[in-house]
């Protein structure tokens, strides 16, 4: 009944950032842009209700394993999936979770889907790249500027520091908005779906040093460069680079970043 199902449904914690999807139109496109195909392993992080969940499971011939940290949300998936032998419910924090090892006993790579709590959604994709190797693509529902960041070539008003950091690994397809009627209980912004596929090998060989150096350019990003990396590099070590010392950063391709970041490392041998 209904109310009973009402009864039953967990309180919502917003300490976890949850905003249930429920639009069967969203979760279908979800599925479809994923294109699950029979041997895939699928990683659903944070699927709260089951809503997208179920819609995986029809389809034959793949894994499914689900991330949930909200002890009551795992109790209600357990039974609403407790007949379903291929989905295995970790209740675990993907913040911590070992990607590589889940890839390891499942024998191939992952295939992620997640609506990402918008509250941990950088520090978590910056987790699944330390699994880059163990990770075929993700499919994932992101506050929408965040996708344009992600998205975001040089010269855009979006371009900066996490899109700098994700480009030597990860091809971005931004694929569709959606809006805040598509939650339960709605959000105040809207959210996008892009695609993450995990480069077979990086764009280019990253220097040690090139997380700082994007770090540094982009905490300050309407100055350029020679004063924003003043504490890394000289005038003269940036425009042995080929890199005008006067350039602002998000003007810079990722590559013109890790030769600055190559730069330092000979600075610094």
């Amino acid at each position: 009944m209904p109310g009973a199902a009402r009864a039953r449904r967990p309180p919502r914690r917003k300490r976890f950032g949850q905003h249930f999807l429920h639009d069967p139109a969203v979760i279908l496109r979800i599925v479809h842009a994923l294109a699950p195909r029979a041997g895939d392993h699928l990683v659903e992080i944070g699927p709260g209700r089951g809503a997208l969940t179920g819609e995986l499971l029809a389809y034959a011939g793949c894994t499914l394993d689900a991330i949930e940290i909200d002890r009551d949300l795992a109790a209600l998936l357990r039974e609403r999936f407790s007949d379903a032998p291929r989905c295995v419910l970790h209740e675990a924090d993907a913040l911590q979770f070992d990607f590589t090892a889940l890839a390891r006993e499942r024998g191939g790579q992952l295939r992620v889907a997640a609506n990402l709590p918008y509250n941990i959604s950088t520090p978590l994709l910056f987790r699944l790249l330390a699994h880059a190797p163990a990770i075929l693509d993700l499919h994932v529902m992101l506050q929408r500027e965040v996708v344009a960041r992600l998205a975001a070539q040089p010269g855009d008003a979006h371009y900066g520091r996490l899109g700098v950091m994700l480009a030597p690994q990860v091809r971005v397809e931004r694929l569709f908005d959606v809006g805040p009627g598509a939650f339960q209980p709605p959000p105040r912004v809207w959210s996008a779906v892009v695609r993450l596929t995990l480069r077979a090998e990086p764009l280019f060989a990253v220097s040690p040093h090139y997380p700082a150096v994007v770090a540094a350019a982009f905490m300050h990003r309407r100055k350029t460069l020679r004063n924003a990396l003043s504490r890394l590099l000289t005038r003269e070590q940036i425009s042995a680079c080929a890199v005008d010392p006067g350039a602002r950063p998000e003007t810079l391709t990722p590559q013109a970043f890790n030769t600055l970041a190559q730069a330092l490392d000979r600075a610094r041998a």
